[in-house]
């Protein structure tokens, strides 16, 4: 089942989400879903906010990647394989010196802007069996995890902009929230007038 996506504006995203316990109900076919939805946007990570769920459960599958030119042969290899379900993740972590990438967001259509983070992360995390690991992640990997950590704690890519950029896409915000935006996908539009 392929979910709408939840747009800016709806508090879901802004809430720091539960907890999941090991007896979740339906918790296969929501990954199922999930992944669905994801591909259906045409995304590389998703987060279990964006579809309405105040959960802590993100997915990611940088597979894309894997013919990204621009990328290293190394970050290719890794990122080919890289796919994944983080359930209860904690960021425990974060070195590295910050660098720049430019960064959207499937609840943020048509806004890009480049955010700073650190290169490297740890994370400790269950899959979907809730077996526990706790690995290590840099570059493109370790922000994609970043990003959509991010959604569980209930912050956005935005938040990490300046005041300046922030001015700046303010208006776009708005009308996203509104609905007022063409997007490739279904999604959720928290202020959007109801036709009648």
């Amino acid at each position: 089942m392929i979910y709408p996506i939840v747009a800016y504006g709806d508090p879901v995203l802004r809430k720091k989400a539960q907890d999941i316990p090991a007896d979740f109900p339906g918790l296969s076919a929501l990954i199922d879903d999930m992944f669905e939805t994801m591909y259906g946007a045409s995304g590389i990570g998703l987060a279990a906010p964006q579809i309405g769920k105040s959960i802590r459960i993100f997915i990611v599958d940088a597979t894309p990647f894997e013919d990204d030119e621009d990328l290293s042969e190394a970050d290719r290899k890794m990122l080919g394989q890289f796919k994944k379900v983080f359930i209860n993740a904690e960021i425990i972590q974060e070195r590295g010196d910050e660098w720049v990438f430019n960064e959207g967001c499937l609840s943020i259509p048509d806004i890009r802007e480049d955010v700073f983070r650190k290169d490297e992360i740890t994370i400790r995390y269950v899959d979907a069996d809730f077996k526990e690991y706790t690995e290590v992640y840099s570059g493109i990997a370790a922000r994609i995890i970043q990003h959509e950590y991010d959604h569980i704690e209930g912050i956005l890519f935005t938040d990490h902009l300046s005041a300046l950029k922030k001015r700046m896409i303010k208006g776009k915000l708005t009308q996203i929230s509104k609905g007022q935006i063409r997007a490739d996908y279904r999604m959720k539009y928290p202020l959007a007038k109801k036709k009648r």
